[in-house]
């Protein structure tokens, strides 16, 4: 496997700046856009690119690679996880809980878990399978996609790629994917390619048909 070159320089991903907005509109800087008075980076670090393998898919699932999800013939980065990530991530299991085991609708699962998502081996933020779907081996990674995928933004989170992880877990029968922005304070509702919602602040989010009964307010996952 390519390692990145443990010599080459840090690129800062953003850099705090006195220039105004109008001053950057008059005087462009390559590679950079600029966002609350910051520089911020638009190609990602050579740490957050593809890392091509000799790894296959079934190599993988045996010798798990932490911090790495699989796609093709190479090992995707997952972005580390920040406080505000890892905040969010448990305030939706602690919404979703209570309500999938009282009223037995399945299990729910961490990230780190690994699941089958077409040919590319994946591991949602947090996901749901739903108790149809969990006569699996407990002791081997998800040969099938999750019923309901939930991916949380980071910082270094490249946009392109979580909108592909979308995509590849619909394409693979994943039913309901949401993504939430802790920017923003939303989370996107993937139904489908040319079915998706993006429900404010101020929404309800519910379960739908996947997850039947259960809502919760948008702003309480942000709390």
């Amino acid at each position: 496997m390519k390692e990145p070159r443990k010599d080459a320089p840090e690129i800062p991903e953003s850099i705090p700046t006195t220039v105004t907005l109008e001053e950057f509109l008059e005087n462009d800087v390559p590679g950079y856009e600029y966002i609350d008075g910051k520089l911020v980076l638009k190609t990602p670090p050579e740490r957050h690119l593809p890392i091509p393998t000799t790894m296959t898919a079934e190599e993988f699932l045996e010798n798990d690679v932490p911090g790495y999800e699989y796609a093709k013939g190479e090992l995707i980065p997952m972005s580390p996880a920040t406080r505000r990530h890892g905040k969010i991530s448990a305030k939706v299991i602690w919404h979703l809980s209570s309500h999938v085991y009282e009223n037995g609708l399945g299990e729910l699962y961490t990230a780190e878990t690994i699941f089958q998502v077409g040919d590319r081996m994946m591991k949602p933020d947090v996901a749901f399978v739903s108790t149809a779907h969990l006569d699996v081996d407990e002791d081997k990674t998800f040969p099938i996609p999750p019923d309901l995928a939930i991916e949380v933004i980071s910082p270094t989170d490249v946009h392109y790629r979580i909108v592909r992880k979308v995509f590849d877990y619909l394409e693979a029968g994943t039913r309901l994917v949401w993504v939430l922005d802790p920017v923003a304070k939303s989370v996107t509702v993937y139904r489908s390619d040319n079915d998706i919602e993006i429900l404010t602040h101020e929404a309800t989010l519910t379960g739908e048909d996947v997850v039947p009964g259960f809502t919760c307010p948008v702003g309480q996952l942000f709390e």
